[in-house]
């Protein structure tokens, strides 16, 4: 992943930054990205599972095309309210955010061919998270025009 341009964009990122869609804070973005990216290699472990013909022909969507991820899409496991915040402010969400980047980027170095659990799609291998990442940062940093 390109942690400095992540960087970059998310430094134009204020508390007072008003969503094009969602009800997401820009708090609850980045904590969720970083909640994300932490799946991705593994440092919160999803149950493996097998996915349904649904899910498969939704990662083939979401993954392998170049449509956008639509707007109001829930994320698995999620329920209709924002989760609770974890981290005191925006600065500490956005250096969280930038070091499990890093973290991903270590863990993938080091392990070329793990496969880890996303919770809609199942196993997915470096390049799938990388494309999947690519497309989900798109779109929550576009829900704040950034």
């Amino acid at each position: 992943m390109d942690k400095n341009s992540i960087e970059l964009r998310i430094a134009r990122l204020t508390k007072d930054s008003v969503a094009k869609f969602g009800i997401m804070t820009p708090q609850h973005m980045l904590e969720h990205l970083a909640l994300t990216v932490k799946i991705s290699y593994g440092r919160i472990k999803i149950p493996d599972f097998e996915p349904t013909e649904k899910q498969l022909a939704q990662k083939q969507i979401l993954i392998y095309s170049e449509i956008d991820f639509p707007k109001g899409i829930k994320a698995p496991g999620i329920g209709e309210n924002l989760l609770d915040l974890r981290y005191a402010d925006m600065e500490t969400a956005k250096s969280e955010l930038l070091k499990s980047i890093d973290q991903f980027n270590k863990h993938f170095n080091e392990f070329k061919d793990d496969l880890t659990i996303h919770p809609r799609f199942g196993k997915l291998n470096h390049g799938e998270w990388e494309r999947f990442h690519r497309k989900h940062f798109h779109h929550h940093l576009g829900q704040f025009g950034i």
